[in-house]
């Protein structure tokens, strides 16, 4: 009798304890700074009531978007469950006041998240959307453990950029992308909206820019061969560009999920789509057409008066649709091949005491930053505007390696870090024979990870103008929505850690063992990635 009392109670010991088991292998990405577990659990499966303050009032209504369909949510007073956002302006995590220091504390009957400013609170939000998402289901509820997550991001600028001239995507996959993005949470949208290949951004005063300019006759079927003249083509017209509504739509979708739009309108190079629009544009006067393959062409904007008042016309309509501090003015490869033939451009030379094109074109960058921030914006270009000199409130974006950063951070310019060997997910991720078609390059998900955006060449003080790192989508080889969320999954979550974690704290074994939970969630959400 007693060994069968001595029996149950063992099994009663063990039930309990199975009851009370609590999962505490959170797979969070970016991983954050400290999680402190509790000893129960909290379940879906009931009502939700979200109290805010007045001024978090859109934070609440982003978060009452992600919440899982259990969670209906509901008056206070018929709550089974109470969310809390708020924001606490002392707040510190490890000693620190970073703006976007943020504590998620997660009890058996309440979810508290408290931000120092609203970008912290998002930044809350995001992570409790991760865990809900990745969250095991136990008799048919997710799981969550009781914890408390304190946090802040190692860059200010955390960012993916996207090209939509090569191809267009319409704007319900700009919106998935802007999910992706804050699902890791990626602060900035580098929207890159006109190329060569294709002019994507109304602006009213010019309305050949999407008459003509976002239309191009065929499109270059595969790399295309050596030789220009081995070239195929798909003999299909294609197009596609963004109305003014639909931007302003997207900016504030943006906005809610903490992320800042910033748009490129690229000059004086990559315009054929523009001077195909309006070819007074150009040294030549054309005709032009708007580019059917990829690569640099020779026409490029003239530096004449008329063109100036183009930019700036087509500037001031950006900025009206853009609240960002930011505006990317591109600055690459731009061949000085029109402006050595063209009398205008000779003569602006002579005017301006400028030693060649080259100086051409500093006047060239100078002159709309100028323009810029005389309207209280300031200018990002890519790392050839530091050719001649540069305002102290230019930022520079290296991708030609890490050299440019180097030196405009010894400059004293900020620098966001993408280089191409690093952070271009154009290039191929695997080596796996059946891989789609890419641009070229070998960036596996590994190689993501273990970059380091502050050079050791930097010292301290040059160092902190290292912002953040960005990863670059050049779409020549992504014809469809598909095959972007292929390329930047789940390299992107290897970026995210890259932007957010504390360098001492990453462990690539570590992350490889989130990440294939990510691929759960992946899977659910109907995404399409690498696994590779």
């Amino acid at each position: 009798m007693k060994n069968v009392l001595k029996m149950l109670l063992i099994i009663a010991v063990f039930v309990s304890c199975q009851e009370k088991h609590i999962d505490k292998n959170v797979s969070l990405i970016p991983k954050p700074r400290k999680i402190t577990f509790g000893d129960s659990y909290l379940e879906t499966g009931t009502s939700v009531s979200i109290k805010s303050a007045e001024e978090l009032q859109k934070q609440a209504g982003y978060l009452s978007g992600i919440l899982p369909e259990e969670w209906a949510v509901t008056a206070p007073k018929d709550a089974g469950l109470t969310i809390e956002l708020q924001i606490d302006k002392t707040l510190k995590v490890n000693g620190q006041e970073a703006d976007e220091s943020y504590k998620l504390q997660i009890d058996d009957d309440k979810i508290t998240i408290t931000g120092r400013t609203k970008a912290g609170v998002i930044d809350g939000i995001n992570t409790l959307h991760q865990l809900l998402l990745t969250a095991p289901r136990v008799d048919g509820k997710k799981r969550l453990p009781e914890l408390t997550i304190e946090d802040y991001p190692r860059f200010a600028y955390r960012g993916m950029h996207l090209d939509v001239g090569r191809h267009f995507f319409p704007p319900e996959f700009i919106k998935k992308y802007l999910d992706i993005m804050a699902l890791y949470k990626f602060n900035k949208f580098h929207w890159h909206l006109t190329e060569d290949q294709g002019w994507r951004i109304e602006i009213k005063k010019y309305p050949k820019l999407t008459e003509v300019g976002s239309i191009r006759k065929e499109t270059l079927i595969g790399h295309g061969g050596r030789k220009r003249s081995e070239y195929t083509y798909d003999g299909k017209a294609y197009g596609g560009y963004y109305t003014q509504a639909e931007i302003k739509d997207i900016v504030a979708y943006a906005q809610e999920r903490g992320i800042t739009v910033i748009p490129e309108i690229e000059m004086p190079g990559h315009s054929l789509a523009a001077l195909a629009s309006y070819p007074e544009l150009g040294c030549t006067g054309g005709p032009y057409e708007v580019a059917t393959h990829w690569g640099v062409f020779e026409d490029i904007y003239c530096t004449k008066e008329s063109t100036f008042d183009f930019l700036e016309n087509v500037l001031t309509e950006v900025m009206n649709m853009f609240p960002s501090q930011y505006i990317h003015i591109g600055g690459d490869e731009a061949p000085k091949t029109r402006w050595k033939e063209c009398p205008a451009c000779q003569r602006r030379i002579k005017e301006e005491g400028l030693k060649d094109e080259h100086e051409l074109q500093s006047y060239f960058i100078r002159r709309i930053e100028k323009f810029l921030n005389r309207h209280g914006r300031s200018i990002i270009g890519w790392d050839e505007i530091l050719e001649g000199g540069l305002a102290p409130n230019a930022t520079v974006m290296s991708w030609r390696g890490t050299e440019g950063g180097i030196e405009a951070a010894k400059q004293g310019h900020d620098v966001i870090m993408t280089p191409g060997e690093t952070c271009y997910f154009d290039h191929y991720q695997s080596k796996n024979k059946n891989e789609p078609l890419a641009i070229g390059g070998y960036l596996p998900l590994e190689k993501v990870y273990r970059y380091e955006p502050v050079p050791e060449s930097l010292n301290a003080v040059e160092a902190q103008h290292i912002l953040g790192a960005q990863g670059n989508v050049w779409t020549e080889y992504m014809p469809d929505s598909k095959q972007v969320e292929y390329m930047i999954l789940p390299r992107m979550a290897a970026l995210a850690e890259v932007d957010w974690t504390d360098k001492k704290k990453k462990d690539y074994a570590d992350f490889s063992k989130r990440v294939k939970e990510h691929f759960k969630m992946y899977r659910k959400l109907g995404y399409n990635y690498c696994d590779h």
